[in-house]
């Protein structure tokens, strides 16, 4: 790094081949007749035209949150607690719409992603503990695919649950040829299939008939009663808050060229907004409805004994029974399909969130076969024992704690995303609204004090009531409160930790270059910024 008229140059270079530009120093003042062409971009697109052009990235996000994890909690919620846990949604959406923008700002602005950012600020051990925790969270994001694929498999051919998360494995090279003909239309069928689903059970709620007046105060009157309602809201929580999706998002905004004048990245960080805003409301709805159908229908004092057993122990090969009163006696093949696409389509999201976080924490590009067999590998190995000993009502229960491991690892994705996003060392002059900041320091710091208190006392009520002899307790005890203790302080470093390496003045070093004259730098204004070279096969519309 040098210093050079007042302003710190970073010399590393972002990437190769690559000049984006990200930013504009605060100090730099621009005659008032220089301001109008700086900020009109040339081109006289309408602007439907220009937000159709940035369309993509949120939907694409926006399919993590209607996973078969995200099913089965909220199947488990609603047949659990009712309407109880429906503010646990609510929260969660609105979370989720401030830090996936934050992480699509983050993009756009400085023109790495979340994991790029993480390697060029922390140490090399710190930095290699992120990348394990991230690629945990891609795994247990993975582990619901795996076992709601094989539901799936199992509703459709009658075939064991071990055997199709065996198939699962397989299905990794399908996705891969299926890509060849246009991964854009494969998504689409996949997303209508999904919304498909959606549409039963918005349609069922119509029979269900909730009281309303019970769903708005479970949705706006936080409550945790009843044995449970913690880890349950935990695991709620956890499916709706993906941490690989902060990778994602930031780089896949990447992959789009946008204009290099202050109202160019102005616009680009409001279409964005928007375009992740609509998607992930559509998730919110369809949360909703499933967590309300299966609250009312399982909460009826009329209900048969065979459908009383299903809600007490409800998973997701016999959920279907939930859309018999609109889809009849083909609920579970419609219901099957929807949840074979739910489960395929998420795993496009774990593919690339992978792919990104490798790449930006070890600069190592795998090939995408390897990488996506590898991890599905690993996220098999579980589901593949806990199928075979438990069946299937074990290996829903896999989803839930794999929920609970996706809300433990939040935030070490969570506090560098907040960090970087909160000053104008990376950001300079296009930092976000204070407003924004705020909520989601409070929101983030909720769900870690949440997770902090149920990792607690949870381990401590388990150690007192366990049967295992004194010695394994004591044992589990050595091991278990050293990584609890490591857990919290590697929460208060990466708070407490100032953001050193500076992003946003390369911005002014290449204006500095323009300075030859006001034709010359009419020019640099009309061209794009290049898109990221090593992102430029991601197939998405431009």
């Amino acid at each position: 790094m040098e210093v050079g008229n007042g302003a710190a140059v970073c010399k590393e270079p972002s990437w190769r081949g690559s000049n984006r530009i990200v930013a504009v120093d605060e100090d730099v003042e621009e005659p008032a007749s220089s301001i109008t062409e700086h900020n009109i971009t040339p081109e006289k697109k309408p602007g439907w035209k220009k937000f159709m052009s940035y369309v993509g990235p949120g939907f694409l996000v926006s399919l993590a949150y209607l996973d078969p994890g995200n099913l089965m909690t909220d199947l488990q919620a609603g047949a659990s607690y009712t309407y109880e846990l429906l503010w646990v949604v609510l929260v969660g959406i609105i979370f989720i719409v401030m830090i996936q923008t934050l992480s699509a700002n983050l993009g756009i602005t400085t023109g790495k992603h979340l994991a790029e950012h993480c390697r060029q600020e922390y140490p090399k051990y710190v930095n290699y503990c992120l990348w394990i925790l991230a690629e945990v969270a891609v795994i247990s994001a993975d582990i619901p695919e795996v076992v709601g694929t094989a539901a799936a498999l199992h509703i459709l051919f009658h075939i064991p649950i071990w055997v199709g998360v065996l198939i699962t494995a397989l299905n990794t090279f399908l996705l891969l040829g299926l890509q060849r003909y246009g991964i854009r239309k494969l998504e689409l069928l996949m997303a209508s299939m999904v919304f498909l689903m959606a549409a039963c059970y918005i349609g069922e709620l119509a029979y269900a008939k909730p009281k309303a007046s019970e769903v708005l105060k479970g949705m706006f009157i936080p409550k945790l009663s009843g044995n449970g309602a913690t880890g349950a809201a935990i695991a709620l929580l956890g499916a709706i808050v993906s941490p690989h999706n902060l990778y994602l998002h930031s780089a896949l905004v990447l992959s789009r060229k946008v204009p290099q004048s202050i109202h160019g990245i102005n616009s680009a960080r409001r279409y964005f907004f928007i375009e992740t805003a609509f998607p992930l409301f559509m998730a919110f709805l369809i949360n909703v409805s499933v967590v309300a159908v299966t609250g009312t229908i399982c909460s009826k004092p009329d209900i048969s004994q065979e459908n009383a057993d299903k809600c007490n122990n409800l998973d997701l090969t016999s959920a279907s029974f939930l859309l018999k009163n609109v889809l009849g006696r083909s609920s579970s093949t419609v219901y099957a399909v929807a949840l074979l696409a739910s489960g395929q389509s998420s795993t496009v999201t774990g593919t690339y969130a992978g792919q990104f976080i490798m790449q930006g924490y070890l600069e190592l590009r795998m090939k995408k076969w390897a990488s996506n067999l590898t991890t599905r590998c690993i996220a098999i190995t579980p589901s593949l024992i806990v199928s075979i000993v438990g069946g299937a009502s074990a290996a829903g229960k896999l989803i839930i704690i794999a929920s609970i491991i996706l809300s433990f690892v939040l935030p070490f994705t969570l506090i560098p995303l907040l960090k970087f996003s909160s000053g104008s060392t990376k950001l300079g002059p296009y930092n976000n609204s204070i407003y924004v900041l705020i909520i989601t320091w409070v929101l983030g710091y909720c769900i870690i004090g949440i997770n902090v208190y149920f990792l607690s006392t949870g381990f401590v009520h388990w150690l007192i009531h366990n049967n295992l002899p004194k010695f394994a307790t004591v044992l589990v005890g050595i091991i278990v409160f050293p990584l609890m203790a490591a857990y919290v302080i590697g929460v208060i470093y990466l708070t407490l930790r100032k953001t050193k390496v500076v992003t946003f003045v390369e911005a002014q070093e290449t204006l500095d270059q323009l300075e030859g004259g006001e034709e010359g730098k009419k020019k640099e204004e009309e061209k794009d910024i290049p898109y990221r070279e090593d992102l430029a096969d991601i197939p998405l519309p431009e």
